[in-house]
């Protein structure tokens, strides 16, 4: 790959975040489509920093907890604390899954959340993932907030996964995904059913800068289908908009919005 050796640094890293149980140096290297060598000598140093350890059993090499500590110290001390009370409030009223994802540049990535179920069944997925913007309820409320060209370039940048690993009532066409956009311009939020996988529903609404308007995140609140009926969503959606225009309104204070 071209670029400079910070850029393929920080590529071989992006590599190993979703492979929690490491990856050779071949693999790693043919990723990057760099010599063997080359590879080799990133990792040697990632490993002496201490973001990279290499499996003494199978010599794959895996990312240390380094990097979670950094981030986890980077959100206690830059205004998760201002944000984190009101996703705590909103989970508590819902009682589910509150996320939110902040927007840099081409993606939405999720950084924050709270869990409202206390019982029976609980949608927890993982954070530090960036929002398929194709089928989830957050990526429509994003693509709703731009124009229907500008929305289709954004799912084209990033890519459609394989339609067979989609929920039943996700887009199959650009048309349907515009359907859905127009429905989620006309709410003020996006509101889907079994899209991202069979059994889960969610709504979700942008965060906005106050001074601009500018489109800087998304909450959105996810769960059961079988606890998030039609009459649910629609009853927790005031919840939604009234969290998110405090979140708006606080964002100024906090990095994450930076």
């Amino acid at each position: 790959m071209a670029g400079s050796q910070i850029e393929r640094a920080f590529s071989l890293v992006e590599s190993l975040t979703g492979e929690p149980q490491g990856l050779p140096l071949q693999t790693l290297a043919e990723r990057l489509d760099i010599p063997k060598s080359a590879a080799h000598r990133m990792l040697t140093e990632l490993v002496r920093l201490g973001y990279v350890r290499q499996n003494r059993e199978n010599s794959r090499y895996q990312l240390s907890a380094k990097l979670v500590a950094l981030s986890f110290r980077y959100l206690a001390s830059s205004g998760a604390d201002i944000i984190q009370p009101i996703l705590d409030r909103l989970a508590q009223d819902s009682g589910e899954l509150v996320r939110l994802g902040v927007i840099d540049g081409a993606r939405q990535t999720w950084i924050a959340k709270s869990q409202g179920a206390r019982s029976g069944l609980r949608y927890d997925p993982d954070m530090g993932r960036d929002a398929p913007l194709f089928y989830t309820a957050s990526g429509h409320a994003w693509l709703a907030s731009l124009d229907d060209e500008q929305a289709l370039q954004m799912v084209l940048r990033q890519g459609i996964a394989d339609p067979d690993q989609f929920g039943p009532n996700a887009p199959r066409s650009t048309d349907e995904l515009l359907a859905y956009l127009h429905r989620a311009r006309e709410r003020g939020y996006a509101w889907v059913e079994e899209t991202s996988a069979i059994g889960t529903s969610a709504l979700a609404a942008v965060v906005r800068r106050p001074q601009s308007d500018e489109v800087i995140g998304v909450l959105s609140i996810a769960g059961p289908s079988a606890r998030l009926a039609q009459s649910r969503l629609a009853a927790l959606a005031p919840l939604l908009l009234s969290a998110a225009e405090e979140l708006s309104a606080a964002s100024p204070a906090s990095e994450l919005f930076a």
